[in-house]
């Protein structure tokens, strides 16, 4: 992806002649030519021929090889400097960058938002965008050589200037300038990924360089149809985190401009409005060699850096692959829980995790979407080793349900500890504005529900995690109305693109999910986009959705088995509730919500009940008596060894004490083996929950 291919030769002399600042008729001078001829070759209407090739080599002081590549300039250096954009001439100000405070300066935003960025450049299927995180720690001589290298000198008079303002931008650098000044450190983060597709197109036209470089709520998506983002603002946390505004990047390309591919080397500072000698400027300064194109006279430009200069800057890649380094200038966190190293280190790898597991997770047949890394040096040195994010490490169950479903191992019904249960969410995508026909509700989309037992040490349990398109987290959120005692799980809900499928119904999910998001990309709920692309209703179906998912985990969570050992694959759960009608549950009678239960190592039944009672003004006193079923006879009654309340209950001389009011308990009881009549694995356990004498029922 790094070949140079040679620019065309009309653009390419064009440019030469204006950084040699000689004209098409000063050429034609030189050659014995007519301007007319010239200007045929500068627009591609003709070329050269062999001996008048070597004759332009010898004018611009080349040799004839690099007339004919044409993959570098050779009309003289440029000095490399920064160009302050001047104020607008009809008195606006910007106090700063109005994107950057659309996101929090934290590590935790950056990582999410340059990473989606990445991940949307991906380069094919084959191999995944390769994102890595370095924190540089600078002090002493390490210092003072990159602020050389960004020519600090002459910044220095537009930072104090900015910060002498009482605006908040101008506060916050007036703090940045006295730590270094009283420190002598600073930090550098470069954001770097390969297999993506790098900051091609032209400097100014549309392209994936203007947008990001000179432009603001620019989304100039590679991948539209997939792509996490889609306001343009998530490039700006690069900047927002920078004390100081300013983001160098380096480029490897995977299309060429100007010939070449490799090192397309620009910074960009964003300043708020500021004065110097007089003269007022806007904010935004670009570092680059100064343009020669008519229109763009002074204006900084991108240039192709030599080795020397991008080490300089801190700008180095480590492969040919293509994609961009971007190097934030004066990082930190301000969210204020990250501000060691350590902490810092830690921070993005535990950021990285939460939001992208899923795009980090293979399948058999599959390549993970991406593939992440953290290291954190000082002045040169490796501080903490580089560190892999591995999702199976940091969300083990999560892991192990998507790997599951791209397996396809999953399972209807959860039996065995580590299973995955998948079933289909239906989402009803409703109409666009002014598409709809009479009585068309909208289209179904199935998404996909995963549901596996949490991990022992889970913190998050009974979860699910909602995405789409490349698989970054976009919500997690805890079900609602779940039975109480149901065993800890974990879930991943995945639709649009997340599912792995295609086709129409896939394609329009995906639009419909992307418009409901925010810019934080962090929820599905009602946006401008949402209410203004789709028709009335649309709103309505989100929540449909949403309850249709927290239904789907309840239908799993209710199916769930325990297999044990040689006894029954199934328990019955059985709860009966003996009132005044003889057996028959009388109107307003306490039910059973759910049971869960299995046979413990020394043979006992251990058993979850869950209890939604009706309005009453009495306490309700309730006797759980334990019962097995055996294939012939009657059912003999078993001990209890314990009752546990787990909720809303206390246990009083064996029964459960239910206070008036209250709408739901729950107990934990386990038999005790000594008086079992056969081993709890050759029995079915029935546990009938009975009025207790001077109870209400």
């Amino acid at each position: 992806m790094n070949t140079q291919m040679g620019e065309e030769f009309g653009s390419w002399l064009a440019r030469q002649l204006r950084r040699a600042g000689m004209t098409q008729a000063q050429l034609a001078d030189a050659l014995g030519l007519t301007r007319a001829a010239v200007s045929a070759w500068t627009t591609g209407r003709a070329v050269p021929r062999e001996e008048t090739i070597r004759m332009i080599a010898s004018v611009l002081g080349t040799d004839v090889a690099s007339v004919h590549n044409r993959t570098t300039d050779v009309a003289g250096e440029l000095p490399l400097g920064w160009h302050h954009r001047p104020a607008h001439a009809d008195g606006g100000r910007e106090y700063g960058n109005a994107a950057a405070f659309a996101f929090g300066a934290d590590l935790s935003v950056l990582a999410r938002e340059a990473t989606q960025n990445s991940i949307d450049e991906r380069i094919g299927d084959s191999k995944p965008v390769i994102v890595r995180y370095t924190l540089h720690e600078l002090s002493g001589e390490h210092l003072e050589a990159f602020l050389a290298a960004v020519q600090w000198p002459s910044l220095r008079r537009h930072y104090e200037s900015a910060a002498s303002t009482e605006q908040k931008v101008g506060r916050s650098l007036r703090a940045a300038l006295d730590d270094l000044a009283q420190e002598e450190t600073l930090l550098l983060l470069r954001v770097d990924d390969y297999n993506a597709a790098g900051l091609t197109g032209p400097e100014y036209g549309d392209g994936r360089f203007a947008a990001v470089v000179r432009r603001q709520l620019d989304s100039h998506k590679r991948s539209s149809g997939r792509a996490g983002g889609s306001y343009g603002l998530g490039k700006a946390t690069l900047w927002a985190t920078s004390r100081f505004g300013m983001v160098l990047t380096n480029s490897t390309l995977s299309e060429p401009h100007e010939g070449r591919t490799r090192s397309r080397v620009v910074g960009r500072l964003d300043l708020p409005w500021h004065e110097i000698d007089g003269a007022a400027y806007a904010g935004p300064a670009w570092f680059g060699e100064p343009d020669t194109d008519p229109g763009h006279e002074e204006v900084s430009r991108s240039w192709w850096a030599e080795d020397e200069t991008v080490r300089d800057l801190h700008l180095e890649r480590s492969a040919s692959d293509p994609g961009t380094s971007f190097l934030i200038v004066g990082a930190h966190d301000a969210s204020g829980d990250a501000g060691s190293l350590q902490e810092m280190h830690d921070k993005l790898v535990r950021s990285l995790a939460d939001g992208f597991w899923a795009a980090m997770v293979a399948g058999r047949d599959t390549r993970p979407i991406l593939e992440a890394r953290v290291c954190t040096m000082r002045n040169g040195q490796v501080h903490i080793p580089e560190e892999r994010v591995e999702p199976h490490r940091t969300h083990p169950a999560l892991s192990r349900a998507l790997q599951a479903y791209l397996n396809g191992e999953t399972v209807s019904a959860l039996a065995a500890g580590d299973e995955v249960a998948r079933i289909d969410v239906p989402l009803v995508v409703p109409p666009l504005r002014g598409t709809t026909r009479a009585g068309e509700r909208g289209r179904q989309h199935s998404a996909v529900l995963l549901l596996t037992p949490a991990d022992d040490d889970a913190s998050r349990a009974n979860r699910v995690v909602c995405m789409r398109g490349t698989r970054m987290t976009v919500q997690e959120r805890r079900p609602r109305d779940l039975p109480l005692g149901v065993a800890p799980f974990q879930a991943v809900l995945l639709a649009g693109y997340a599912t792995g499928g295609g086709g129409e119904e896939v394609a329009l999910a995906e639009q419909f999910l992307r418009a409901s998001e925010p810019p934080e990309h962090d929820k599905w709920d009602r946006t401008e986009e949402l209410t203004t692309l789709y028709e009335r209703g649309a709103l309505t179906r989100l929540r449909e959705f949403h309850s249709e998912i927290d239904r789907a985990i309840r239908s799993l969570v209710g199916k769930r088995e325990t297999t044990q050992g040689a006894g029954p694959a199934v328990l019955r759960e059985l709860l009966k509730l003996d009132g005044p009608t003889g057996g028959r549950r009388a109107t307003g009678a306490p039910t059973v919500h759910r049971i869960a239960a299995h046979i413990e190592d020394t043979g006992a039944w251990q058993v979850r009940v869950d209890i939604r009672l009706p309005e009453a003004a009495d306490r309700w006193v309730l006797t759980p008596v334990a019962k097995f079923d055996v294939r012939s006879g009657g059912r003999p009654t078993v001990s209890w060894k314990s009752l546990t309340s787990t909720q809303n209950c206390r246990v009083d001389s064996g029964n459960l004490v239910i206070e008036p009011g209250v709408r739901s308990a729950a107990f934990i009881g386990l038999t005790d083996p000594a008086t079992h009549p056969v081993a709890g694995s050759f029995a079915r356990l029935v546990v009938e929950v009975q009025k207790a004498r001077g109870g209400a029922m």
